[in-house]
Order: structure tokens, then C-alpha cells, then sequence
């Protein structure tokens, strides 16, 4: 439980003001449907943090050294640095909307996401943990916690929360995960 726990609390702070939830607030602003906006979100969420928790899982075994248990470590220390970076909707990114709501979202959720701080993150929890379901389940539901309320307040809801202090909090777990893992890694059991 802990790991999905870990997962879900990380990338739903991580996910905060994150382009993906501004596309969610855009999606749901154009279509005017809710459910499938929501349905198309966790659809692609939930096939492309399985894609990177997998692949964090195999990197890690395929290369299980305290070298690489130091660059995911890095990465997590890194990924602090990055959360501290606003983000916004690129504009050369188009939805085939002509499709449907859930359409037009599943495919724009799962292209955005590609790269993204959350499936970085998810790709690393993978490394660390090897419990590719549990990690992909827990960030997915951290996408839909984040993303559920933008659909439904929209704009309302980035007026209100200050990004500045979410980011905040979201680098400090990031950069917590990676000083804890360098931790571990000196003091050997």
C-alpha cells in the first residue's frame, strides 16, 4: 500500500497546474462533457504510466547497479528542479476533435503526457519500486484526483490555487524521494 500511496500523493501534487491539467481544463471548456473528458483521461493515463512503469521496472533490472540506483536518484533530485518550472499547453499541439470528446482526449492526454514531468516520474517510480501495476494504478489515480476537479471548476480552480506553492510542495517530495534513495544507498543494510 505503500508504494500505491506514494505514487497517487506524488504525482497528484506533481500534476498541478502540469500541462496536462490545463488541457483538461481546455478539452472540457471546448466539449462541454464532463464524463467523457474524464473517461478519455484516465484511458490514456492508465496505458501510458503501465508503458512507463513497465519501462522503469525493466531499466532498473536490466541495469540493477548502485550506478543506476544513484541516476534514478539524480532523476528525482532533478525532477524537483523541473517541477519549479511552469509549464504551458504548447500550441502546435492540435486534438482531432472533429472525433469526440473521449477520442480527442485519449489521444491528446496520452501525446502530452509523452515526456511529461508525471510519466518521467512514473517511469522512475517503476525503477525504484518494480511494481508496475501498483505504480501505474497509484499515479493514474493521482492524474485523475489533479484532473477531475479541473474538468468540473476549470479556470475557477487555477484562480484559486497558487501554482507557485503547489510546485513547491511537488519539488520537495521529488527532492526528498532522491535525497532518501542516496540515503539508502550509503547506509546499506
Amino acid at each position: 500500500m505503500e508504494i500505491f500511496f506514494a505514487s497517487t500523493l506524488l504525482v497528484a501534487v506533481a500534476e498541478i497546474g502540469d500541462k496536462t491539467m490545463l488541457l483538461a481544463i481546455l478539452l472540457a471548456t471546448r466539449f462541454k462533457k464532463p464524463l467523457p473528458v474524464i473517461a478519455g483521461i484516465f484511458a490514456a493515463t492508465m496505458a501510458n504510466h503501465a508503458l512507463a512503469a513497465w519501462a522503469g521496472s525493466a531499466l532498473a533490472s536490466i541495469f540493477m547497479s548502485d550506478i543506476f540506483r544513484i541516476a534514478v536518484a539524480i532523476g528525482f533530485i532533478l525532477m524537483a528542479a523541473w517541477t519549479l518550472i511552469p509549464d504551458k499547453v504548447d500550441d502546435d499541439i492540435k486534438v482531432a476533435s472533429q472525433r469526440g470528446a473521449f477520442v480527442a482526449t485519449t489521444i491528446g492526454f496520452f501525446l502530452v503526457e509523452m515526456g511529461d514531468k508525471t510519466q518521467v516520474a512514473t517511469i522512475a517510480l517503476g525503477a525504484q519500486y518494480h511494481a508496475v501495476l501498483v505504480v501505474a494504478a497509484g499515479t493514474t489515480l493521482g492524474m485523475m484526483i489533479a484532473n477531475v476537479p479541473a474538468v468540473y471548476l476549470g479556470e475557477k480552480l487555477v484562480e484559486k490555487v497558487s501554482l507557485r506553492i503547489v510546485h513547491r510542495i511537488a519539488a520537495s517530495m521529488f527532492l526528498f524521494l532522491g535525497l532518501w534513495q542516496l540515503w539508502e544507498l550509503s547506509n546499506p543494510a
